[in-house]
């Protein structure tokens, strides 16, 4: 159960991150994996591709990670750790882990014995297999590509897809050159693989992450919250999904234009000017109307919920006289609320999403239709 428990929330992280994806398994019953080290990354990548029914154990240095008790107990807990020994004693500890390997776990070994800096593969030490040996059990080979790009050494974290690729069993004679070799040309086939994407995303995220993107989001928001009928959440549904670091940014970046131009909305009803409002009907205009008799600038915290567009309660709150103040206080709460809830939202879609990027204008006709349907619902409801 441990090891269900920390397979899925490594996933779970992971996915989160950029996505994870295994190829190949290991053999039956226990074995010694050896994979390639060049990020903290690797054993959260490893946990979250294993079979938890091997239960996986990561030999880690016993220097770094046991040398202080939370240290220790993060060590254990989240990463099914056991302190290997780097300077005098750490065959010892390797073969201490015999018996766990004859009762069918899976024990990870890092035989480089520290992080590469470059992404290349350096050479081995023997441990893993003395102690494969000694257990009678198979070396297996693995290799793990991206995640120096997710967590660099002395870097931060971002995003980016991580594959793990499960080779072969070693053959029973191999030393730790030939250990060395299958896991570098593991690491090099994984690594050289690209991720087939869709011209068309790339062109929509190159828009969606530049300033002209910003702006674009900003007065699709701003111009619905005056007249236009597609809600700024269709738009964050195409882009926040194509571009996902961006997400924060349109978000924030519509909701200003909304504010905006419900502001303008709210200044133009109290003039006695109404712009067109296309695909609303009376009723939605006496249910804001009544609402906002009964709570003023408050009843705005309805309009996420009940389908009612925001120019309605806008325009209907500038001819019922709601001071500019406290209009713009509970429209952010309200309106913000949702619009950066939905940003977000399809940003973790995207990432989630993100191997099958090659099909966004599928995705992109999925939500266009959805949108359509669902408007068209709304007003139908409301006549």
């Amino acid at each position: 159960m441990a090891a269900v428990l920390r397979r899925a929330l490594w996933w779970c992280v992971l996915t989160l991150t950029g996505g994870v994806e295994r190829r190949g398994r290991l053999p039956r019953g226990g074995c010694v994996v050896v994979a390639n080290h060049s990020s903290h990354a690797d054993t959260a990548a490893l946990l979250a591709a294993l079979d938890a029914r091997h239960s996986p154990a990561i030999g880690a240095a016993a220097d770094y990670w046991f040398a202080s008790p939370w240290r220790s107990r993060i060590c254990r807990r989240l990463a099914a750790g056991f302190p290997v020994r780097r300077t005098g004693g750490g065959m010892t500890d390797l073969l201490a882990m015999a018996g766990e390997l004859r009762a069918g776990r899976a024990v990870v070994l890092f035989p480089e014995g520290t992080r590469g800096a470059d992404g290349a593969v350096g050479s081995f030490h023997r441990g893993a297999l003395v102690l494969a040996a000694e257990a009678g059990v198979p070396v297996v080979p693995v290799g793990i590509a991206g995640t120096n790009r997710l967590l660099p050494k002395h870097g931060r974290l971002r995003s980016s897809l991580v594959r793990v690729r499960i080779g072969a069993p070693l053959p029973v004679w191999a030393g730790p050159e030939e250990a060395r070799t299958a896991v570098e040309a593991l690491h090099r086939r994984t690594n050289a693989e690209s991720l087939r994407d869709s011209r068309l995303r790339r062109r929509v995220a190159a828009l969606a992450a530049s300033r002209a993107g910003l702006l674009i989001a900003c007065l699709w928001a701003f111009a619905e919250a005056l007249s236009w009928p597609l809600m700024p959440e269709l738009l964050l549904g195409a882009v926040c999904a194509a571009v996902p670091r961006a997400a924060l940014r349109l978000s924030v970046s519509a909701l200003a234009g909304s504010l905006a131009g419900s502001l303008l909305a709210l200044q133009l009803a109290g003039a006695g000017l109404a712009p067109p409002a296309p695909l609303t009907t009376d009723r939605m205009r006496a249910e804001a109307r009544h609402q906002l008799a009964v709570e003023s600038a408050d009843a705005v915290r309805h309009q996420p919920w009940n389908g009612v567009p925001f120019k309605v309660y806008a325009a209907e709150a500038g001819r019922a006289e709601v001071p500019a103040g406290e209009w713009l206080a509970a429209s952010a709460a309200a309106r913000g609320s949702r619009t950066l809830t939905v940003g977000l939202a399809f940003a973790a879609l995207g990432l989630l999403l993100r191997r099958w990027r090659r099909w966004y204008p599928g995705y992109l006709a999925l939500l266009g239709t959805g949108f359509t349907a669902g408007l068209a619902l709304i007003v139908s409801g409301w006549r």
